[in-house]
């Protein structure tokens, strides 16, 4: 395999310092997933609570149709402008160019999906038989206008390395959205009230985005005409594979809930789409560390890339995907009706099915993102189309057969190829060693399944307060004891982390 030999972090990247700053970077990262999922999953279970299982099917149907009008709004744009912004990090004008070029295409192509989804919304609905999925494509395509603008520089914030910024964007976003989708379903707007209650809460959000991207980056990050960076063609080529990766990964995302509305209905459609929405609280700290650490595969122009950062955050991220394992497999049931009520305890084989996916998913952001900021966006082509080719052909043979159930199973088997394909991505460029990372995932395995009998033993189904408190802190200290013994976490590791965290927040 050629890899280049600057596989050096950047001075000061290396030491507690560097390390400290990688972690205040985090926690910001973690901070804003925090925020927006906490809003996301309590909104969540108001809407299932309040809108009855086929709603909540109609209007996760509108988000899936609008995720996908994302993609041509974006057009892989938002990710291309960050790349481009972590190699120049060093040229601040350079970097408000870029930004500014971005920002004229996003528009363009933004403007007109949105104003196509508003107009088809209604045959769109017709083609479905649900009538009700009308406003509800009206209200999600503004909130896409919005998404899209917003994403642009929350990608730009991350690609410079102020998380803080994407923090204040989320937060008040993610506020305004609950505020506006609770108090329009309250009133009797039902699922239009939700989606529009999302418009409002984006389009306060990209408003929040500009202002903070005027602050950071200057007026002239905003400028709609006059000089360019040069750069706009290769970055505007640079976005095309990019485009395509996030079209078929989206479209990967989608494929269950598309198949499963069209070959079952409403319900089932809800049933299977509330567990897979809140499966993405369990990768919130896989998100953050990506955020934070992704742009430092960039190669900057010294001719650094900050490797050894990549490498410690991969194995602390199995660490702590394989702890949410055995809670997922063995508590599935009283996980679902606890989350999300007992009209959706058939969604337990759900939740089950999809663990191989969760834990991935934990994995999954650092080596996809990483991949991206080491210009090898290309090459994800084929890994991306294989997995979509997977999840739909075995969505298609099992759906008619199990139900629901298929989905999750697609999603598992697919992710199995998709997140390994992308490790080898990596390791094309940089020097990361699979031995280490195998056997991190072995000794975690094992202390995942210590975790899983101590679960088994409180019990599996209706758990009383005591059951919920003596499986998760005997199944924490399981989980811990394996780790110790197996010597994957050593009284080292310990110390360093405590000297890391002492730098982070010593100011």
């Amino acid at each position: 395999m050629n890899r280049p030999t600057s596989d050096a972090g950047p001075p000061g990247g290396g030491g507690v310092r560097g390390r400290a700053g990688i972690l205040r970077n985090t926690t910001f990262g973690l901070l804003a997933q925090v925020s927006t999922a906490v809003f996301t999953a309590v909104l969540t279970l108001y809407l299932v609570r309040a809108l009855s299982p086929a709603d909540y099917g109609v209007f996760a149907l509108g988000l899936t149709i609008a995720g996908i009008c994302l993609l041509l709004a974006d057009a892989g744009l938002s990710q291309s402008a960050a790349r481009f912004i972590a190699e120049r990090l060093e040229s601040p004008r350079d970097v408000a160019l870029l930004l500014s070029d971005a920002l004229r295409v996003k528009l363009m192509f933004g403007g007109v999906v949105a104003l196509a989804l508003f107009g088809l919304a209604e045959p769109l609905a017709d083609a479905y038989a649900q009538p009700g999925l009308t406003n509800v494509l009206r209200g999600v395509a503004i909130a896409m206008f919005a998404t899209s603008v917003m994403t642009l520089y929350l990608n730009a914030f991350i690609a410079s390395g102020r998380l803080k910024s994407n923090l204040r964007v989320i937060f008040l976003e993610s506020v305004m959205e609950f505020s506006a989708s609770i108090t329009l379903v309250a009133v009797g707007a039902g699922v239009t009230g939700a989606a529009f209650g999302r418009a409002i809460g984006y389009g306060f959000g990209a408003l929040v985005a500009i202002l903070l991207a005027r602050r950071t980056f200057g007026s002239g990050a905003l400028r709609l005409w006059g000089p360019t960076s040069g750069r706009a063609r290769e970055m505007l080529r640079y976005a095309g594979p990019l485009f395509v990766t996030a079209s078929a990964y989206t479209l990967y995302s989608s494929i269950d809930v598309l198949l499963i509305g069209a070959y079952l209905d409403e319900v089932a459609v809800g049933l299977f789409a509330a567990p897979m929405r809140l499966m993405a609280l369990l990768a919130l700290v896989g998100l953050a560390v990506a955020n934070a650490i992704a742009p430092r595969l960039a190669l900057s122009e010294s001719g650094h890339r900050d490797v050894a950062a990549f490498r410690a955050s991969l194995r602390w991220l199995i660490v702590f995907q394989s702890a949410l394992l055995a809670p997922v497999i063995v508590w599935a049931e009283p996980l679902v009706v606890l989350v999300l009520g007992a009209d959706y305890r058939d969604s337990a084989d759900v939740l089950r099915l999809l663990a191989p996916f969760m834990f991935l998913l934990g994995v999954s952001p650092l080596i996809s993102t990483g991949v991206n900021y080491l210009g090898r966006a290309g090459s994800r082509i084929p890994i991306v189309f294989g997995a979509l080719l997977i999840n739909a052909t075995i969505d298609v043979i099992l759906i008619p057969e199990i139900g629901i159930e298929a989905g999750a199973i697609g999603t598992s088997v697919a992710y199995l190829v998709y997140v390994p394909g992308h490790m080898w991505l990596v390791r094309k460029v940089v020097d990361v060693p699979l031995r280490p990372i195998v056997r991190t995932f072995a000794r975690c395995l094992a202390a995942a399944a210590a975790m899983a009998a101590v679960l088994l033993a409180v019990g599996t189904d209706q758990l009383s307060v005591t059951g919920w408190a003596v499986g998760i802190v005997g199944g924490t200290a399981a989980f811990c004891a394996v780790l110790l013994v197996s010597r994957e976490v050593s009284a080292n590791d310990v110390r360093r982390v405590a000297a890391v965290i002492r730098a982070a927040y010593a100011r």
